[in-house]
């Protein structure tokens, strides 16, 4: 099936590893160009950006900002505009989880405004500028995908500020995906929200067999999801053709994940 997504300019966050990079490699699979932001790691960019050349022959500018930074990121997509031409697409997805299990009762000031910094305030400094960038050069269609998680649906003990932020997102999508058509008439903004999956952040706390066994307990599809899991929903929702006329759309990633045990831990995971 013809995507539409060949020619197409997208900017991906975080994307020099985990969800990021596999959203990269399968955008540039169906033939995009893709500017590939990180703030560490410019190695893994720059070896993910001559893999995308080679195999697909599109352009792939690794671009460092912190997004934090409301400078930085304008920065960033002036660089990635230059580089490509347009951007037609934006996928955000960087974003931060604290490790350490933290009450709210414990939680410091500085924790909670750094993970609302990166995972909340960065994401709405991408999406303006982004919109900021659709105002000077119009077009009809433009797609905007906000990575999510499933913290920000049924809430996540210990990462009260991680699941927050991402609770936040929904509401931005909502909002955002009615005035996205003020400057792109058929511009749509949907949000996908992933479990547990086998990334470098959460590959830790996966190395607890009873933890795998807890969370999977939760599931119908009795596994821990991989970036490429991720990766096709994103480049599904950012896709013309596929997703045309999908917008304010919260797309669990979790293998019907419910909030509550559908089965004993101790019957093990697979």
């Amino acid at each position: 099936m013809d995507t539409g997504l060949r020619d197409q300019r997208i900017l991906v966050t975080g994307a020099s590893g985990g969800i990021g990079a596999a959203t990269a490699r399968a955008l540039a699979a169906e033939g995009a160009h893709v500017a590939l932001h990180f703030l560490r790691g410019a190695e893994a960019a720059d070896r993910l950006r001559d893999e995308l050349h080679e195999q697909h022959a599109v352009q792939a500018p690794p671009l460092q900002a912190d997004l934090r930074n409301e400078l930085e990121v304008d920065r960033m997509f002036e660089y990635a505009i230059a580089a490509l031409g347009r951007l037609d697409g934006i996928v955000v997805n960087a974003g931060v989880w604290p490790p350490e299990h933290v009450s709210i009762g414990r939680m410091t000031l500085a924790q909670w405004n750094d993970t609302v910094a990166v995972n909340l305030t960065g994401a709405f400094l991408c999406c303006r500028a982004f919109v900021r960038h659709l105002e000077q050069v119009p077009r009809d269609e433009a797609a905007i995908v906000l990575v999510g998680s499933t913290a920000g649906i049924f809430g996540e003990p210990g990462h009260g500020d991680y699941a927050a932020t991402k609770a936040g997102l929904r509401g931005l999508m909502l909002s955002l995906k009615n005035e996205i058509v003020h400057t792109a008439p058929r511009g749509r903004v949907n949000l996908v929200s992933p479990g547990w999956t086998a990334t470098p952040m959460a590959e830790p706390s996966l190395r607890d067999e009873a933890l795998v066994a807890r969370v999977t307990a939760t599931m119908p599809l009795r596994k821990v999801a991989t970036p490429e899991d991720v990766a096709v929903a994103i480049a599904f929702l950012l896709s013309p053709r596929s997703a045309g006329h999908i917008s304010g759309v919260e797309l669990p990633v979790a293998g019907g994940m419910e909030g509550r045990l559908l089965r004993d831990p101790a019957s093990g995971a697979t």
